[in-house]
């Protein structure tokens, strides 16, 4: 097989996972009977109002499918933006002794890492679920979580852990020229630092899920194509701080209306 074909056919397979995630939350979405923007229709309606702690089986209520929704979840928003970085280790495949393995490499280690954030939040969920906080479909049942919630994920944008992890993200191969490991292995521990920095950078626009609901794909949506907007070389720096006015408006906007949140 030839290196061409070969790197054609791993980013095709790429792609492919992100097409299937999306087809998955979409699925998902619409056995649950949910509209764009994750709120539910008659049948959804009635499993929202389900007490979670009820002897009867909802999946929503338990970490296996719960953990498997965040999960897909994770590869549909986040590998998205991945491009840049497996385009800059591309480049040094051809440029230095890059690898397509040292390339997989990369893609498992930053995949480990959502994955084990994709437990984290699973559990943060659940507390929140049956501790009355958000409902069964993850939506704040109160304007004043809401509020709050877009309030500190605004205030983190200006802060200086995510300006030192954007600075990672939004520059991949400074990275690898600094923590340069050949092969698999070395690949795997570079993904697995790149994970880390990019949870650092947007884990708050995984928690705003818990505003506009677990399952809205408007909320994914919109939030996919910001992060993947930060990563961009050219306008990377141009929209972090914009977009954490903006939440704290909302958020100080649905503090001052608490009643009109959430019907």
């Amino acid at each position: 097989m030839s290196r061409a074909v070969l790197r054609t056919g791993m980013w095709l397979g790429f792609y492919a996972a992100i097409l299937w995630a999306w087809w998955m939350m979409f699925s998902m979405s619409r056995e649950m009977d949910l509209d764009w923007i994750g709120r539910p229709g008659p049948m959804g309606q009635a499993m929202a109002a389900m007490d979670p702690r009820m002897d009867m089986y909802m999946p929503m209520a338990e970490f296996g499918p719960l953990f498997w929704m965040w999960a897909i979840m994770m590869a549909a928003m986040m590998l998205p933006t991945l491009v840049p970085t497996l385009r800059s280790y591309d480049d040094l495949i051809h440029s230095a002794n890059g690898t397509r393995a040292g390339w997989l490499g990369v893609l498992t280690g930053f995949g480990v890492v959502w994955v084990g954030f994709a437990a984290l939040i699973t559990g943060i969920q659940l507390v929140l679920l049956f501790g009355g906080v958000v409902d069964m479909l993850g939506i704040a049942k109160s304007g004043w979580v809401a509020g709050g919630l877009m309030i500190v994920v605004g205030a983190f944008q200006f802060s200086r852990v995510k300006e030192v992890c954007h600075g990672v993200c939004h520059a991949p191969m400074t990275y690898f020229l600094g923590h340069w490991k050949t092969g698999f292995t070395g690949g795997l521990r570079m993904g697995l630092g790149l994970g880390t920095f990019c949870v650092g950078c947007c884990w708050g626009f995984m928690v705003l899920g818990f505003v506009g609901g677990v399952m809205s794909l408007l909320w994914m949506g919109l939030a996919t194509v910001f992060m993947v907007l930060e990563k961009l070389p050219q306008i990377g720096h141009r929209v972090t701080r914009p977009m954490g006015f903006l939440l704290i408006a909302g958020g100080v906007l649905l503090l001052a209306f608490p009643l009109s949140y959430g019907g």
